[in-house]
């Protein structure tokens, strides 16, 4: 399991991608890309919008309350422990075999934040990666060679447990 310090949180404040306020402002982004949403309420409004996710990692909870408009999605649904503060393998390993047979809907038991990272890491290049920016609006991040180094040294400051 990877944890990230207490001192690197503010590293996750910065959007990994490009801000937008809301779902419609991305949406002729998103044409023809596989698409991964991260959070229900991003979920949620992808679906609204009537885009489904090829992947959707979600945990139940918006800012750490029950969410009430967790997506119910028809996807093969795996599960996956991660605490807060942490990246465990048991996440990257089904994101994992998400990625390599979309679609799928990964229900975490504990935090969703940090797997935007792994999600980049194992995304091929040109998928939409999308996670909601608290009270800010909706992060986009197109995968390619640059989202996947910065996310590779995003992880060079996690430690090891």
């Amino acid at each position: 399991m990877l944890r990230l310090p207490e001192a690197q949180r503010d590293l996750f404040k910065k959007p990994f991608g490009t801000l937008y306020r809301g779902i419609e402002e991305l949406l002729p982004r998103l044409e023809g890309r596989a698409v991964y949403a991260v959070g229900d309420v991003v979920t949620h409004n992808l679906l609204d919008a009537g885009i489904v996710p090829d992947i959707a990692i979600i945990d139940g909870y918006t800012m750490r309350t029950p969410c009430t408009r967790s997506p119910l999605l028809k996807a093969r649904r795996m599960t996956a422990k991660n605490p807060a503060g942490t990246i465990t393998d048991e996440l990257v390993d089904a994101i994992e075999r998400a990625v390599r047979d979309p679609p799928g809907v990964i229900f975490v038991d504990g935090e969703e934040d940090l797997a935007v990272i792994p999600l980049v890491l194992a995304a091929p290049d040109g998928a939409a990666v999308l996670y909601g920016q608290p009270g800010e609006g909706v992060v986009l991040r197109i995968v390619d060679a640059s989202a996947k180094r910065e996310a590779e040294s995003i992880l060079k400051v996690f430690v090891r447990e």
